[in-house]
């Protein structure tokens, strides 16, 4: 049982931890990395287990009820099984999820299914191979469809993450959203932002959420919008006789701040109270330097009492003006 709630300096309930588990990752793709990738961190940088499972109890205490494991791609992370066990075992976690690129998470679904998983969300931004392979810069695209089907089939929640990028999947959008014609699947569109190692791709976001629902719209025009849950990130959708949904992320316009009830731990142990912040303090370096858990709950305190009002103003704040630039890798998707 939660001892208390958090809540932010804007009275926003946060009661949501993602959680990066490495910064590693087998696939290249577009919007979250260059080609030639990322400089990893070495194993001694990350957050042991043992340290995660230490915060998580503690957050749990504190009123986290939900926890999203991130990546780069967690499975890459040996004897994750074992972590996520433990995980969804602590008293007060109500809710534990996965995001996942799906390459090497197929054989791991009956399993993930008996421990309690509660949902996965794939990543995948296109059913053509071959724009497949052009955005991710891997040959993996059987392998992620094969997770797809073990994941329908083992009855967990499905949601698919597609990222839009105008030139490189807006042909997928129509397929995607077809999907939900036979399976009970979440698409969710969403609009690219600039964490990929390299800045923005482009000077202005041509496939917003407006455009993204108005291409929607004018394949399916009988589209209707269904009620969003508390803290959604997404504008959901049916299409008349699909069993499934569609949802649409504003993430770069970040129309969602309002209600927002996350907060992030990238795989060095970086506290973000915003994606769009460059870190708040070093939930690690306090923990190894012998902070004892009251101190390390008057840390997460007075970090939630500084929090800015939206993306736009924790953009603003970074570090020296300087802009996003880092890779989504580096974050927790």
């Amino acid at each position: 049982m939660a001892l208390t709630k958090l809540y932010d300096n804007h009275g926003r309930h946060i009661n949501y931890v993602r959680l990066a588990v490495t910064d590693r990752c087998n696939l290249r793709c577009f919007y979250c990395m260059p080609e030639e990738g990322i400089k990893y961190v070495s194993k001694e940088a990350l957050l042991s287990y043992e340290e995660m499972l230490r915060l998580m109890h503690l957050l749990a205490g504190m009123g986290i009820e939900k926890v999203r494991i991130t990546g780069g791609e967690p499975f890459v992370r040996r004897d994750m099984i074992y972590f996520l066990r433990q995980l969804c075992a602590i008293e007060g976690i109500k809710k534990v999820n996965i995001t996942t690129n799906g390459t090497l998470t197929e054989d791991l679904v009956p399993e993930l299914k008996s421990i309690g998983i509660n949902s996965v969300n794939l990543s995948l931004d296109a059913l053509d191979k071959d724009r497949f392979f052009e955005i991710t810069r891997r040959d993996a695209y059987d392998k992620v469809m094969a997770t797809y089907r073990a994941l329908l089939e083992h009855n967990i929640t499905t949601k698919i993450n597609a990222v839009v990028m105008d030139g490189k999947n807006i042909e997928d959008i129509i397929p995607m959203a077809m999907l939900t014609q036979k399976d009970p699947v979440s698409v969710r569109f969403i609009e690219e932002m600039p964490f990929n190692g390299e800045g923005a791709h482009y000077e202005t976001l041509a496939w917003n959420h407006r455009q993204i629902l108005k291409h929607l719209q004018a394949s399916f025009p009988d589209m209707e919008k269904l009620p969003d849950p508390p803290y959604s990130t997404s504008y959901n959708y049916q299409i008349p006789g699909h069993k499934g949904s569609v949802g649409i992320i504003a993430a770069y316009s970040r129309t969602f701040c309002g209600t927002c009830n996350r907060i992030r731990i990238t795989p060095k142990g970086m506290l973000k109270t915003c994606l769009y912040d460059d870190g708040v303090f070093n939930i690690r370096d306090i923990m190894r330097q012998g902070a004892t858990d009251e101190q390390l709950k008057s840390t997460f305190l007075e970090a939630l009492g500084n929090r800015a009002k939206d993306g736009w103003e924790a953009e603003r704040n970074r570090s020296f003006g300087l802009p996003v630039q880092e890779s989504m890798s580096t974050i927790g998707g």
